[in-house]
């Protein structure tokens, strides 16, 4: 059992509030229309705004989670991945929504990884461009285990069939309300400079750090907001490839979007004003938006 804040790495400056959280997605798509088919009808987002070669897509309570833009023509992921974009993950208010979930991708026969991450428990897709996507729901907080200030985390097989033989009777209606940007995973060049970059001068916790080829951060005590890995050779997603444009991680308030600057420009990084908004880049060119956590959330 864990209690919360009595494990991981605070960093040593600057550190992000409890209630961080990642806000929007942009993602750079080849065929806009065959992505909105893809995540209407698989993951069962819904169209909430569109403009020119763009939309917007979230659950069922409004909240927006992903903007599509479409580039024309656009090279899909390559296999072995580049630097940016590993997988964002959508998260679930409940275990019962990933049972329903799960009955709907087995009735579209859409192929599918899984894994148990003793935290949480996850499905995984990729988009019609190769983009990653992870669909999961947490594991309460009391179960979680600690070992030497580390959070114990794995990729266990997960047993599928016994979450959809458990998914009741009620028909999966698409994200529901409560379903949010869980969190992020990128690919990077380093993991120290991973650490360098979204530890000591961003402001994460280091939540878990012996997992093989990977480093996972968070803000509040979560098992993590944001993952590591140096699980692809890279180079970094070219401007013609269907890629990451911009993750957001939202802060308590225009306070903190100006202390995280601070902190970022003090460690040598750049963090341009943009609006109520800054904007950064890690090593690897994989843009942040800070930005304050709109009213009510």
């Amino acid at each position: 059992m864990s209690a919360v804040g009595a494990y991981g790495v605070r960093p040593t400056g600057f550190r992000l509030p409890d209630a961080t959280r990642p806000g929007l997605v942009r993602l750079q798509v080849s065929r806009l229309q065959t992505s909105l088919d893809y995540y209407e009808a698989v993951l069962g987002l819904q169209r909430l705004a569109e403009g020119e070669r763009m939309a917007r897509l979230g659950a069922a309570d409004g909240r927006v989670l992903l903007e599509l833009v479409e580039r024309p023509g656009a090279r899909p992921v390559p296999g072995r991945g580049a630097f940016g974009l590993y997988h964002f993950a959508i998260l679930l208010p409940d275990r019962a929504a990933l049972k329903r979930f799960a009955r709907h991708l087995a009735s579209l026969a859409v192929q599918i990884g899984m894994a148990d991450h003793l935290v949480s428990e996850a499905l995984y897709l990729t988009d019609p461009d190769g983009l990653g996507i992870e669909v999961y729901a947490d594991r309460p907080r009391d179960t979680w285990r600690v070992r030497d200030q580390e959070l114990v985390m794995a990729s266990d097989p997960l047993d599928i069939r016994g979450v959809m033989a458990e998914a009741g009777a009620a028909p999966w209606s698409g994200m529901p309300v409560g379903t949010t940007m869980g969190h992020m995973h990128l690919h990077v060049g380093s993991l120290a400079g991973a650490e360098a970059f979204y530890h000591a001068a961003l402001g994460f916790d280091k939540i878990v750090w012996s997992y093989p080829g990977a480093l996972f951060l968070s803000a509040g005590g979560y098992h993590h907001h944001l993952g590591t890995n140096t699980w692809s050779a890279g180079p970094s997603a070219a401007d013609d490839q269907a890629r990451l444009l911009e993750w957001t991680l939202e802060v308590p308030s225009a306070e903190d979007v100006s202390a995280v600057a601070q902190s970022l420009r003090g460690a040598g990084h750049v963090a341009e004003d943009a609006g109520d908004a800054v904007v950064t880049a890690d090593p690897w060119g994989t843009r942040l938006r800070l930005q304050a956590a709109p009213a009510g959330r």
